[in-house]
């Protein structure tokens, strides 16, 4: 089944030469090949190659978008084997669709306000007439608070959340969220989750299946077990849970062609503990396997018994999550198409290694996806 790019990129990649902001893609389209001689039988060898378009983000020491990049500013190797760039092209004519998540836990209450009204203001910024937002609460299920719709009508949802003492179920608002993007955004737009949280999940129906299934499996015996053993049964049986929720999410996002990002409001204490120091290593494998980043902010403390700090403190973090919300808009604004056509043949539903780098690197900062899944 085609990728969304590659129904229409083959048609537009020649028109869409300017520069802008990102999309993403990945797969199969046919490439006509020249008729090969006939082998030794008479017979023709047809040969066929899919045409591979990866978003790469490029960004100067500042931050900022770097423009004007054309097909010799890039190398790429597919499983290891240069490939010849076809075509790079900025997507600034592509609509974007984003899902915002957002922890309604109580583990990112205390900066909740600036974090709600910065990434409203982000939406407002980042997203034209022709983009859509959907926003999703990550709670103790997924829900969604407000379906596609322009930038004021998902700025005014984000800012209606509430926050709750709720746990989370963090993979399964990722999972519902990409889902949603892949059954209701154009076949032609960019995907993009955005995420705001800690990364941990205590409430995702696999994890807590996986527990459930511990203690039946213990049945009776439960008793004679002393609590000590009974914990580390019950945290290695959510770590490997964890663990296999990470693989399922990180496919689902590469096979409906989406960039990850994610900011941790937990800042430096994130740290604290194994569940948090994991969700951290989670949101950063899904930011970096599909060209997207996890922003970990150095926050100040805000819930001090000196209101004078707690205030001071306060307008420091606000400002260090606006000048996160103003790079990811850059990174938005600053993908290229890295175009190429692989002859390679692969297994179906085998993963397939990419690499992208720039050919004059000196200054410059460069995200990419990591590769693809073959359908």
């Amino acid at each position: 089944m085609r990728s969304n790019w590659q129904r229409v990129f083959f048609a537009l990649s020649l028109l869409l030469l300017a520069s802008g902001a990102g999309a993403f893609a990945q797969t199969t389209q046919p490439k006509a090949a020249p008729t090969p001689p006939p082998n030794d039988d008479g017979e023709v060898i047809k040969v066929e190659s899919r045409l591979i378009v990866i978003p790469a983000a490029v960004t100067d020491a500042l931050g900022n978008p770097v423009q004007g990049l054309d097909k010799t500013s890039f190398r790429v190797l597919e499983a290891g084997k240069i490939q010849t760039v076809e075509a790079v092209s900025s997507a600034d004519q592509v609509p974007l669709e984003i899902a915002l998540l957002f922890d309604v836990s109580a583990t990112t209450s205390p900066m909740y306000k600036f974090q709600q009204e910065t990434a409203a203001k982000f939406l407002e910024q980042v997203m034209r007439p022709e983009d859509r937002a959907a926003v999703f609460s990550i709670g103790d299920e997924p829900l969604m608070i407000h379906g596609r719709d322009s930038a004021a009508a998902s700025a005014a949802a984000v800012k209606s959340i509430q926050p709750t003492k709720q746990y989370t179920a963090f993979y399964d608002t990722v999972a519902a969220a990409v889902d949603y993007l892949k059954r209701n955004a154009p076949e032609t737009s960019r995907r993009v989750v955005v995420v705001i949280s800690d990364g941990e999940d205590t409430n995702s129906d696999r994890i807590a299946r996986s527990i459930q299934d511990l203690y039946r499996t213990i049945g009776s015996k439960i008793d004679k077990i002393d609590s000590k053993t009974l914990r580390k049964m019950t945290a290695d049986a959510r770590d490997n849970a964890a663990k296999r929720e990470r693989a399922r999410v990180l496919k689902l996002l590469q096979d409906a062609d989406t960039v990850f990002y994610s900011i941790n409001p937990a800042g430096s204490s994130y740290q604290l503990n194994t569940i948090s120091i994991f969700g951290q290593e989670n949101m950063a494998r899904f930011a970096e396997d599909t060209g997207g980043t996890a922003f970990l902010p150095k926050f100040q403390p805000i819930d001090t018994k000196d209101e004078l700090a707690n205030g001071l403190n306060m307008k420091r973090n606000a400002q260090a999550l606006d000048r996160i919300f103003t790079q990811l808009t850059n990174e938005l604004r600053s993908q290229y198409l890295v175009q190429f056509y692989s002859d390679a043949e692969f297994p179906q539903g085998s993963f397939v290694k990419l690499n992208v780098t720039l050919t004059q690197p000196s200054g410059r900062s460069l995200r990419a996806r990591q590769g693809y899944f073959v359908k």
